[in-house]
């Protein structure tokens, strides 16, 4: 954190004590485990997370999965693309709604998240962390992410 300085001093900022940075780094250190262990997938952890929301939801709207995943919908329509050019989703326009689509697992895209959701115990233990700090972590991230 900043250190508090008088009216007239400059502040002493140092990169170590940033939360912005601790956050940042954490980020880019938890991403590069998935980013290892996801390759063998054929998957970007965006689609991991894609595959996961579906795993507990399918058979949903593109708005609604990506308020799930805090992303615009602008942000899906690609990726969700991609997806289903691997045959992991497939896209419906929704019954009664012609501008609706609900995305939706295939039989592939359930066997591949069935092979990969282990992934997030594997990056668990590579933090090094124990349950009870990861616990803390995810509590304090859920609360900076609150409006």
């Amino acid at each position: 954190m900043p250190d508090r300085t008088e009216p007239n001093e400059k502040p002493k900022i140092r990169l170590d004590n940033q939360l912005c940075f601790a956050l940042y780094a954490a980020s880019n250190a938890v991403g590069q485990h998935y980013q290892t262990l996801l390759k063998s997938y054929d998957l970007t952890y965006s689609q991991y997370l894609v595959l996961m929301a579906l795993a507990e939801e399918d058979g949903i709207s593109i708005s609604r999965l990506a308020r799930r995943l805090e992303v615009s919908k602008a942000t899906m329509t690609p990726m969700l693309r991609r997806l289903e050019s691997k045959g992991l989703l497939i896209r419906q326009i929704q019954e009664g709604n012609e501008r609706q689509k609900i995305i939706a697992l295939t039989e592939a895209g359930h066997k591949t998240w069935a092979k990969c959701c282990d992934i997030s115990l594997d990056v668990f233990e590579r933090t090094g962390l124990s349950v009870a700090e990861a616990q803390q972590v995810i509590r304090i991230c859920a609360k900076i992410a609150r409006d």
